[in-house]
Formats: structure tokens, C-alpha cells, sequence
């Protein structure tokens, strides 16, 4: 076949550092304008974005050509280095990321969680729905490396926030 044909979309996920609410609703918008601006750039496009003030969701159409690791560095350095440029120096995302692949008939329903965000984390923490998406996309949650961790008074590290293991 002389022609590459794809549709690829990744539901992506991750949170502020130490998950400290830093998105603050007067420029959340603007946020999601900037990361669609990044998409744009790599040939993506970001068909929405959502979250609280800890954590972020995205469903973007990724094109074959650009890695998830390309693509979430991008994302997360240009997103932050915005934020610093804006006169908020202490911005700053965790190191990692989930990136979920939906099939066609879950698009719709993925969209609509990213919407309700709000509503949705009335009752569950990013903790816990993050755990959640793992297991519905059958892999299993690694507490010992998966959150930012503190060092302690007394040198130790520790997980950062009450609803952590």
C-alpha cells in the first residue's frame, strides 16, 4: 500500500507537582488554548481539555509521525515555561504521565468525562481516578513510583498528601 492511513487519539492525564491545585480558574482556559497551540505545532489537535486545579485531561488526535514521549515533553516544558513567562515561577508538572488509547466508539464518552471534570471529582480524587483508569486499561497501579514523593524532617521520603497509600 503505497499510502499510511491512521486515526490515532490518546486520552492523556497528569497532574501539577506534589498535585498542588496551581490551575487557577482566571487562566485555565488560556491553558488548554496553549497546549492546543502545542498540538497545532506537532500537526495534533487537541479535541478537548479538562481538569481541576491539580491535575489536567486531554483528548488529542495524534498523528503517526510524533512519539507520546515527543509530544508530552512538548506539552508539559512549553505549558510550564507559559506559566513561568507569565509571572508564575513556582508552575510546575510531575514527571510522568497516563496515556490511554480509546477506540472510535469510546471517543464520545471520553470527551464527555473530560467535560464533567467538575462534577466527577466531587466524589473521587485524582488519586483515585487515576488508579481507576489503569485498572480499566489493564495495567496495574505501582504505588511505590507512582506519586511525587517529599523528603521528610527526618530525611525520609514520604508520600505528599493525606490521600496517598
Amino acid at each position: 500500500m503505497p499510502q499510511t492511513f491512521t486515526r490515532l487519539f490518546f486520552h492523556v492525564v497528569f497532574s501539577t507537582k506534589h498535585r498542588a491545585a496551581m490551575i487557577k480558574p482566571e487562566w485555565e482556559d488560556d491553558l488548554y488554548a496553549y497546549i492546543g497551540g502545542i498540538a497545532r505545532n506537532r500537526k495534533a489537535e487537541l479535541i478537548i481539555g479538562g481538569g481541576m486545579a491539580d491535575h489536567v485531561h486531554l483528548l488529542i488526535r495524534w498523528p503517526a509521525t510524533v512519539s507520546i514521549a515527543d509530544m508530552m515533553r512538548d506539552i508539559k516544558t512549553n505549558s510550564s515555561l507559559w506559566r513561568h513567562e507569565s509571572g508564575d515561577a513556582s508552575f510546575a508538572w510531575q514527571n510522568g504521565y497516563g496515556a490511554f488509547s480509546p477506540g472510535a466508539d469510546d471517543l464520545r464518552a471520553v470527551g464527555n468525562y473530560i467535560a464533567r471534570q467538575r462534577e466527577h471529582h466531587a466524589t473521587q480524587s485524582y488519586q483515585d481516578e487515576f488508579r481507576a483508569l489503569l485498572r480499566e486499561n489493564g495495567l496495574e497501579p505501582d504505588e511505590a513510583h507512582m506519586w511525587d514523593w517529599l523528603p521528610a524532617a527526618n530525611g525520609a521520603f514520604v508520600p505528599e498528601g493525606p490521600a496517598d497509600v
